[in-house]
């Protein structure tokens, strides 16, 4: 269990403070993959190395299982009422193993002595080292790369590498920090799947770093959304999906089901312009109104027509989840009435433009729910 408190990081620039983490509580259960999204300037890679003490943080405390609670006071780490030492940091931070974006593999070394290499003053025999290289390798499915060089393999191997060694010293959590942005997306899959085969197979803790709600969509069990520092939102990934609370979570929302419309809407095609008596809607069904005839019995109902533009549907963590973008035209009051009905059934409803607003064609969302 990971369970983070209150905790704050500003850096001190010549150009003023940065404050890269604020005021962040989490709390993160054993065994599970939990994501941090964000954009760039988020502050989630900033979090993550809070949590191994690679940053110090300049207050609040982080509690780890097998350490204990961690309280930062000054910008300087106290366990236990004293102030850490380096060999108490260095303890903690072998039960946390960290894989990074661009892998930070030794070339000058081979496969065996990138992966070896943390285990050199754990006081294992070299036979110890070599059986653990080899399982490592069998777990991230390299064993034939053990003599190459990083310059001989792809992306996708690189990672896996970089993997193995993250866990040579079986750590009970796993930091992943973009650890997929650098990959092409066949390599990106691979190594999802992979991270997802090593949470169950060894029930170790995963926390996920990444800008693309993609990742988070596809392994993560909870995420947390960041911005300004800040933790916006957070909950069980389906929840968040489904009916995402935040404007940031909303629009990365958007971006992963309606990839297009966001490019639409920026470069005014015609396709989403609206004139008088039209809606540009944003339509998002959970699983509780997937597969329902929602659309039409609110069609017929209130006599409006709906000309789709978009439309997505997907499985998430097991339960159906729709997006769709269309444009509403008919009688103002009917659309009204329409889109009170589809939100009382559980359609979260977006409107994007309205054509009897003024300035439609380049409007700001006007309501949610």
């Amino acid at each position: 269990m990971i369970e983070i408190r209150n905790l704050n990081k500003t850096y001190h620039l010549k150009t003023g403070d940065v404050k890269a983490v604020q005021d962040v509580s989490i709390r993160i259960g054993d065994g599970v993959i939990y994501g941090v999204i964000g954009y760039s300037g988020a502050g989630k890679s900033t979090l993550v190395r809070c949590l191994n003490l690679l940053e110090i943080p300049d207050s609040g405390s982080v509690t780890l299982e097998g350490t204990g609670e961690i309280t930062l006071k000054g910008g300087k780490p106290y366990l236990d009422g004293k102030v850490m030492t380096p060999r108490q940091q260095n303890s903690m931070r072998r039960g946390i193993g960290m894989i990074f974006q661009h892998f930070n593999l030794l070339d000058r070394c081979t496969v065996f002595e990138n992966i070896a290499y943390p285990l050199r003053h754990t006081g294992r025999s070299r036979k110890e080292i070599t059986q653990r290289v080899r399982e490592l390798l069998a777990l991230v499915s390299l064993e034939d790369k053990i003599d190459v060089y990083p310059s001989q393999l792809s992306g996708g191997q690189k990672q896996r590498v970089a993997i193995a060694r993250a866990l040579a010293a079986e750590p009970r959590v796993l930091l992943s920090d973009e650890a997929t942005s650098a990959l092409d997306p066949e390599a990106t899959e691979s190594i999802l799947v992979l991270l997802q085969d090593l949470n169950r197979k060894l029930g170790i803790t995963i926390v996920l770093i990444t800008h693309e709600m993609a990742v988070i969509r596809s392994i993560a069990d909870r995420v947390a959304v960041m911005e300004d520092g800040r933790v916006v939102e957070e909950g069980p990934v389906y929840e968040i999906f489904a009916e995402p609370k935040a404007e940031i979570t909303r629009k990365f929302v958007s971006s992963s089901l309606l990839g297009k419309l966001d490019r639409l809407i920026a470069e005014d095609s015609d396709l989403v312009k609206v004139q008088p008596g039209e809606k540009l809607v944003r339509l998002m069904f959970r699983k509780d109104c997937v597969g329902e005839h929602l659309l039409t019995t609110a069609a017929r109902r209130y006599g409006f027509d709906l000309n789709i533009i978009l439309a997505n549907s997907e499985y998430l963590r097991g339960n159906p989840i729709g997006g769709m973008a269309g444009i509403m035209s008919g009688d103002r009051e009917n659309i009204e009435k329409g889109i009170q009905f589809l939100r009382q059934n559980h359609v979260s409803t977006e409107v994007i433009r309205d054509g009897d607003a003024d300035g439609a064609a380049c409007a700001e969302p006007v309501s949610v729910s």
